[in-house]
């Protein structure tokens, strides 16, 4: 494989650059543009992100991978990566808009009808319009086939009734993507129907959940006879299973690619300026032989997303070794953290931004790392997947195979 850009990859890194230099305020040696750790909620940087978003689309620079009849370039993953490149180097707000434009679009794209494509992608893409995605449950996130979200048809319109939790970004999202429960008499997986819902139909209730790091990024959203269309149905009745493969890839892909945030260039910036008896911490041997070790398993996984940007640029779709990037990725930004926090000595557990190292936000992410190794499929899903789909290994054993979802245990029997 050849690192360096080819002679049509570097004129498209030129447009893309000359374009930036004109449009963004470059970022200055040592300065960090803001991530989501700083406040996902945050009404003013998601009136910045969504501005910045719209003047990209117009200009043709946002979504550029998505199809050109969808308002994307037809660009290939590994001009995305290029463009992805280039627009770190400069300050502009954090992507709020990776889980419609990173999962569900692309799972409009492969099951919606004309119509939805129509009305939904273009508004998406600008960013006019944010969206979310429900489907964890308090008793179906790792096993998402357990969802107990009912969805029964009324004539031309389906009432939606449940709970969905960890939904990110719900309390500022015009739009939503549910799985529902629509024929307990099938196995579990062949029950469930995609919908898109408007998020702010009556019967909706977002309640933002307050994290360990004090931050509310994630929601539970509860539906009390919430009726959507059935034009809102995504693909046919009770073949929802389908669409949501395509969502839980593009996530995992989307995840396993990384989540901002301090990056290992900070951490070595950090362990340069902390001193330890009078010595910067990176004359230990051992913290350099640590952050070696982390500079190795980054470059890995690295390499191994640009194979994957390979395949993709080459018209494949992601498939189960997106886990992979996941599985690897999530537990080596967890140690990363850890280890920053640890470099920083009794300071290290200050969650004060004006008192801390790189504004406190190590501390953030060492809090809000647990969750990312549960987002998109704990590391146990993830190694069953890879186990699985990739090396070929023997099933997990279902005890539940074709039972009716109506009759899968759920508690211990009384006697």
């Amino acid at each position: 494989m050849d690192f360096n850009d080819t002679s049509e990859e570097a004129a498209f890194r030129a447009e893309a650059r000359a374009w930036l230099e004109a449009n963004a305020e470059r970022l200055k040696a040592g300065e960090r543009a803001p991530g989501l750790a700083e406040g996902r909620a945050d009404q003013e940087l998601i009136q910045r992100s969504q501005q910045w978003q719209a003047k990209k689309a117009d200009a043709g620079w946002a979504c550029i991978t998505w199809p050109k009849e969808y308002g994307g370039r037809g660009a290939s993953a590994i001009q995305s990566v290029i463009w992805n490149q280039e627009e770190s180097h400069y300050k502009i707000p954090p992507n709020i808009f990776g889980i419609g434009q990173g999962m569900l679009g692309p799972t409009i794209m492969v099951h919606g009808s004309s119509e939805q494509k129509q009305r939904y992608l273009r508004p998406m893409l600008r960013g006019d319009e944010i969206w979310c995605q429900l489907f964890s449950e308090p008793g179906a996130g790792s096993d998402l086939g357990g969802l107990r979200t009912s969805a029964v048809r009324e004539g031309d319109q389906w009432v939606i009734n449940g709970q969905k939790i960890w939904t990110t970004g719900a309390q500022y999202c015009r739009w939503g993507m549910i799985l529902c429960r629509t024929d307990p008499g099938a196995e579990k997986h062949k029950g469930i129907t995609y919908f898109i819902v408007d998020m702010k139909s009556p019967g909706i209730d977002i309640r933002p959940i307050k994290q360990i790091n004090g931050l509310s990024g994630f929601n539970e959203v509860f539906f009390t006879d919430v009726r959507v269309s059935d034009d809102n149905r995504v693909g046919a009745v009770n073949e929802g299973w389908r669409g949501a493969l395509t969502t839980l890839m593009n996530e995992r892909h989307s995840i396993g690619g990384g989540a901002g945030g301090p990056d290992f260039g900070d951490l070595l910036q950090l362990a340069k300026e902390t001193l330890w008896e009078g010595r910067p911490a990176f004359a230990d041997s051992a913290v350099r032989q640590r952050l070696a070790r982390f500079y190795i398993r980054l470059k890995g996984l690295q390499y191994t997303g640009y194979r994957t940007q390979t395949a993709l640029s080459r018209g494949a779709i992601p498939g189960p070794e997106s886990s992979i990037g996941k599985l690897v990725g999530a537990p080596l930004r967890q140690e990363m953290a850890s280890f920053a926090v640890d470099l920083q000595g009794a300071a290290g557990v200050a969650m004060d931004g004006a008192a801390s190292a790189d504004d406190g936000l190590w501390q953030l992410m060492y809090l809000a790392t647990p969750g990312l190794r549960l987002a998109g499929g704990t590391d146990e899903i993830l190694r069953n997947i890879i186990a699985e789909r990739v090396l070929g290994l023997p099933p997990e054993i279902r005890a539940d195979k074709g039972m009716a979802f109506k009759d899968v245990p759920t508690g211990p029997k009384n006697t």
